[in-house]
């Protein structure tokens, strides 16, 4: 038996999210690429993924892992894949691993990008990858209120209810705001994620983007928590997995 860790990258417009699940309405990426790997090796696989990512959230980074008997060389596994994927979803890379190798429990942290447009007018070509904002926004503002979340917090002010956890407490080890033209980016890094947690941050820092909260009130919100301090969730098309570490 061999184990294989395989790089994903994906448009999650048409999905609804990653996961197979019951009552899932249409297709699911974690199903699309189990069928390739059917096609390819004849065995029912099950794949394990760094993250769950939901309906319409994107990925560049998806890392899955999976045990097969199949002999195709692990060189040769993203172009076998990519021959039997539908078009959104690429493989980028493949490893052999060990048996221990697990793609969520053996991953050290994620990073999460979300991205905002900015500018006047939605960009027609990016409408699928970025939350469009007419208002300005004050960068810096939103810069200050982000840096109150690094460190280890019980972030449950921003979390969604939905999915059971033993502990609300993650530890985000990197934030950052950059600026592409009209584009703002929000990258995050973290030893994990609660359910629509990124979403919800960004949410509430444009709150703070937009003068209807100070940069100070991240730490009342933290401190409070509870859901209903912190502001709205942000559209999921705005948001990608960049990268998981191990």
């Amino acid at each position: 038996m061999r184990h294989l860790k395989i790089t994903l990258a994906y448009e999650g417009t048409a999905y609804a999210g990653w996961q197979v699940q019951p009552g899932t309405h249409g297709p699911t990426v974690q199903g699309k690429v189990e069928e390739a790997l059917a096609c390819l090796t004849g065995e029912r696989i099950r794949v394990v993924a760094a993250g769950r990512t939901d309906a319409g959230v994107h990925a560049r980074g998806q890392v899955i892992s999976f045990s097969t008997r199949s002999r195709i060389p692990v060189e040769r596994w993203p172009w076998a894949l990519n021959s039997v994927l539908p078009e959104d979803i690429v493989a980028v890379e493949a490893l052999e691993v060990g048996p221990d190798f697990h793609a969520r429990y053996s991953a050290k942290s994620k990073t999460y990008r979300y991205t905002i447009d900015n500018g006047p007018f939605p960009d027609v070509f990016r409408r699928r990858f970025a939350w469009h904002i007419r208002h300005p926004l004050d960068l810096k503002a939103m810069e200050e209120a982000a840096l109150y979340l690094v460190g280890k917090h019980d972030f449950r002010s921003f979390a969604a209810s939905g999915r059971p956890v033993k502990s609300f407490e993650r530890e985000i080890m990197d934030v950052s705001w950059s600026r592409e033209g009209p584009f703002l980016h929000f990258d995050i890094t973290a030893d994990g994620f609660l359910y629509n947690m990124v979403r919800i941050i960004v949410g509430t820092l444009v709150e703070v983007g937009l003068g209807r909260r100070r940069p100070d009130d991240m730490k009342t919100i933290l401190a409070g928590r509870e859901r209903s301090l912190a502001g709205p969730t942000a559209p999921a098309h705005g948001l990608c997995l960049m990268r998981v570490d191990y």
